[in-house]
């Protein structure tokens, strides 16, 4: 089985409750959802989210998605989603983020095949980066989530579940999907309430669903000043504020 957990909380710092914001009738938690509904390799999505009161909300969407969920520490990362590997007793584990609400199922699919036909520990598709921020997608097994959770020391480490695998490479053999063109200058994942504009701006000017990456990128190409509304948001804030807390 290949599950996607995805990692869900109202309590961000930059933009509370982001969420919750509504597009088109739906949060964006269930934009997401219904992103990855198109993907052809993945047999489960769960949720992960924290015991905090403020996260009913999101087992409430989990609710009404019929999706499982799992709640856990609301700090470390890493520790909610071994715990949340470990009840669902998990073998393949792909890892989305909820601020990811047009992530492309395509990217997912594709990912999931370069890890399954390889033998690698632990695969992404931006450790090199080629791909839009906002695709990102992580797989790992459960064995290698355990050694992360075992060895782990630093706050980073902790909050991102991955970083030690990277930050180790000597210990896991590592594989990147790349793109055939870089893409890496655009960015949609949802940090800022400009952010949430650009991708609101994107959802409401297409039909289609799944929205993939080539979709995104042609309205891009037809209303190049779009890129105005979160030109200026620094998509790598929140990782930068953990290594300097390390």
């Amino acid at each position: 089985m290949i599950a996607a957990i995805i990692q869900a909380r109202l309590s961000s710092t930059r933009l509370p409750r982001k969420l919750l914001l509504q597009i088109q009738d739906m949060n964006l938690i269930e934009h997401l959802s219904l992103q990855l509904s198109f993907s052809k390799r993945l047999d489960k999505k769960i949720i992960a989210t924290t015991k905090e009161e403020i996260d009913n909300e999101i087992v409430n969407i989990a609710d009404k998605l019929n999706m499982e969920y799992f709640r856990g520490d609301s700090s470390n990362v890493l520790d909610r989603y071994y715990k949340c590997a470990k009840f669902f007793d998990l073998k393949t584990i792909v890892r989305i983020s909820s601020d990811a609400p047009m992530i492309d199922p395509q990217i997912v699919d594709k990912t999931i095949e370069y890890y399954t036909k390889n033998n690698f520990d632990y695969v992404n598709n931006f450790f090199e980066r080629t791909f839009p921020i906002g695709t990102e997608i992580e797989i790992f097994s459960f064995e290698v989530l355990e050694q992360c959770w075992k060895f782990a020391k630093k706050s980073s480490e902790k909050e991102h579940v991955t970083p030690f695998i990277y930050n180790n490479p000597d210990k896991f053999e590592i594989g990147c999907v790349k793109n055939l063109e870089n893409l890496s200058e655009f960015h949609w994942t949802v940090d800022r309430i400009e952010d949430f504009e650009f991708v609101k701006s994107i959802i409401e000017r297409t039909k289609k669903r799944p929205i993939l990456m080539d979709d995104i990128l042609k309205i891009i190409e037809n209303e190049p000043d779009l890129l105005k509304i979160n030109s200026h948001v620094d998509p790598f804030e929140g990782y930068k504020k953990s290594i300097s807390d390390d």
